[in-house]
């Protein structure tokens, strides 16, 4: 059952290293002072990498637990 700790641990990780990632690239958007459309455009397709990134977070997570549970 470790591997599946440890397994989970790095898709958590990756998930939260994506999310991160997510954040800076809205916090760039808002600096390089987008508005309306163009911002639009551009939080719509991170909104779906951001919950794509949330839910491998979350499936990690289930994976420890499950792994701490079992073993």
């Amino acid at each position: 059952m470790a591997a599946l700790i440890w397994i989970g641990a790095g898709l958590t990780l990756a998930g939260l290293a994506a999310l991160a990632w997510c954040i800076l690239v809205a916090l760039r958007a808002r600096r390089a002072g987008l508005e309306g459309p163009a911002m639009e455009a551009r939080l719509r397709r991170l909104v779906a990498l951001n919950l794509g990134a949330l839910a491998v977070s979350a499936i990690g997570l289930m994976l420890v637990v499950t792994g701490v549970i079992l073993g």
